[in-house]
């Protein structure tokens, strides 16, 4: 028992002075990789520096421009790492770690197909011009502001100041209506007068009203006014003119004044906007009894 014992312990200083042996061969590889592991570090951090500078003179999203610059930082570091097992004499390591770096990135890309498609679909979106931070835009049965485009979703504030979400996938499967494209919009209101009104008097006012009080209407030509049909209760029109603005909000805003214009402008000419009624009308010879006669009848 005693032999094996010391048989045991002189492999074991065999082995330790093997390793030692090795340790002081591989010394200076060592202090290189140690070197170019740190000169990596130092050269990712200048680099993602200088990448960031170069791309602030494009049009990319800043968040587009932080992950270019983090992605090269990490491909100079990969590369340092690379390096650093070549010179330690780990290719066989490097094999090993490629391969095994293959079968999970496979596995990983099944599994985050929906975040992938998302992120692609979020470059996608970083290189269209016609659609950038500002914009009022419409997308998804969603409509509002654009605020932020990253990785994941673009982000949009509505009339009400809430945000919505929206997977940038979606946004780029499905149409998109950018209302800030042109510099004007369209504002259409809907209304109607009474049967009795006069419809050409109506129709003067109702242009005039509107050159008036909107500075990018200039002359009545750039009002656009149309009888649409005899209604049930009225006579109905529709307007059109355009405001200088590229804001759905502010079209709403125009809108609305608009009715209180065209309100004080009617109620001031006694033309009436009649709310639906029914009519009846009676036979001329149909008379209502008297309260004796409803009385007796009782």
């Amino acid at each position: 028992m005693e032999k094996k014992f010391i048989d045991a312990w002189d492999k074991m200083i065999e082995k330790l002075g093997s390793w030692m042996d090795t340790i002081v061969v591989n010394l200076p590889n060592v202090l290189i990789a140690i070197f170019v592991f740190i000169l990596s570090l130092i050269a990712s951090k200048y680099i993602s520096k200088l990448i960031l500078r170069v791309l602030n003179k494009s049009n990319l999203r800043p968040s587009m421009k932080n992950l270019i610059s983090k992605i090269i930082s990490i491909l100079v570091i990969a590369i340092g790492l690379f390096l650093i097992l070549g010179i330690l004499n780990l290719s066989k390591a490097l094999n090993t770690i490629l391969a095994g770096a293959g079968v999970a990135g496979l596995a990983v890309g099944l599994a985050l197909q929906g975040a992938l498609a998302n992120t692609y679909s979020g470059i996608v979106l970083s290189y269209i011009k016609n659609l950038k931070f500002g914009d009022w835009i419409e997308t998804n049965d969603y409509e509002g502001e654009v605020v932020d485009i990253d990785l994941r979703a673009i982000t949009i504030k509505q009339v009400d100041n809430n945000l919505v979400y929206i997977p940038n996938k979606l946004v780029v499967e499905n149409p998109i209506k950018n209302y800030s494209t042109t510099s004007q919009s369209r504002v259409i209101l809907e209304c109607g007068v009474g049967y009795e009104s006069d419809l050409r008097f109506v129709k003067k006012l109702t242009i005039d009203t509107i050159v008036n009080n909107f500075d990018a209407v200039e002359n009545k030509e750039d009002v656009l006014f149309l009888w649409r049909e005899f209604g049930d209760s009225s006579i109905n029109y529709e307007l059109r003119f355009w405001i200088n603005s590229t804001s759905a909000l502010e079209v709403a805003k125009a809108k609305s004044e608009t009715m209180m214009l065209l309100k004080d402008a009617y109620d001031e000419n006694d033309i009436n906007i009649p709310f639906p009624i029914r009519t009846l009308d009676f036979p001329k010879e149909f008379t209502i009894g008297n309260e004796k006669d409803v009385s007796k009848n009782q």
